[in-house]
């Protein structure tokens, strides 16, 4: 026996047709008359004119900010830590400088506008460079 010489056991079984008269009865489910029993095209969806009065952004489903991402500033951790000290998001989290997103740690980007004169040591952040060459200046490391 070859592969084309097959045949299934049980028959093909026909699909209902709804809409079309037959055994459903004329109006096959549909009502009687109007814009719902005709064939074709149907109603528009009540919420399209709200929709489509909304401005559109640019971009694939527009992620424009990330949501994700803590900033936080080097005068808060100069404020809020001891010289010498470990700075990282979860003790950021603990010290409440940061909030959860979404019930997850976010990714936290430290920027630099103001001088800074402890010696901290960050781990696991996104950096600036003006605040990194300041924290460096100041005598902490970044990894």
């Amino acid at each position: 026996m070859q592969i084309h010489q097959l045949k299934p056991i049980h028959k093909k079984r026909k699909r209902k047709r709804v809409g079309r008269g037959g055994k459903k009865g004329t109006y096959s489910g549909r009502g009687m008359k109007g814009q719902r029993a005709r064939a074709g095209r149907k109603m528009q969806p009540s919420i399209r004119e709200l929709i489509k009065k909304f401005p559109k952004l640019k971009g694939y489903r527009s992620k424009r900010f990330a949501k994700d991402i803590a900033i936080i500033d080097i005068k808060k951790l100069s404020d809020n830590f001891e010289d010498s000290s470990i700075v990282n998001p979860k003790i950021l989290l603990d010290k409440g400088l940061i909030r959860r997103v979404e019930g997850k740690t976010p990714v936290v980007k430290i920027l630099g506008n103001k001088e800074i004169s402890k010696k901290l040591i960050i781990e696991g952040c996104k950096i600036s460079k003006t605040a990194k060459a300041m924290i460096e200046k100041a005598g902490g490391t970044v990894k």
